[in-house]
């Protein structure tokens, strides 16, 4: 008798979310000697990529809501991984740096990253990573 789609190894959600706990599982493993958080290092990988982001703009790149956002950012702020400056035009608003121990600590924290997608997907081959990364992008 085949399984109804309700059950977990059918249901597409429960899937996807056992995944991604797998794999933020994995990442926070590597990243927790460095005492960074997933969410953190995805921030300070953005402000890598862009530095002098505003709360804002960053909210907006990772789909973060303003509140969440503000506690990590005063939490990141605390234990010297990025900096706020006011904004030369506007000193209402704050722009986001990455601090000196942080730009030290990337190289680092970028390698801890890709082994822990090397580890996630240890099992697939080229053609089978290149069709999941298509596939979760069509999906997001």
């Amino acid at each position: 008798m085949p399984i109804p789609l309700t059950t977990s190894s059918n249901c597409y959600i429960f899937l996807l979310s056992k995944a991604y706990q797998k794999g933020h599982g994995l990442v926070q493993k590597r990243l927790q000697p460095y005492g960074v958080t997933n969410v953190q290092y995805v921030i300070l990988e953005a402000l890598w990529h862009q530095e002098g982001l505003t709360a804002v703009e960053l909210g907006q790149l990772l789909t973060i809501d303003k509140a969440t956002l503000s506690g990590i950012l005063d939490r990141m702020a605390d234990a010297d991984l990025l900096i706020k400056r006011h904004d030369t035009k506007d000193k209402r608003m704050f722009r986001l740096y990455p601090t000196e121990n942080a730009n030290n600590l990337k190289d680092t924290l970028i390698e801890q990253r890709k082994q822990a997608n090397e580890e996630l997907l240890a099992g697939f081959t080229q053609e089978e990573r290149i069709l999941l990364r298509r596939l979760l992008l069509s999906i997001t």
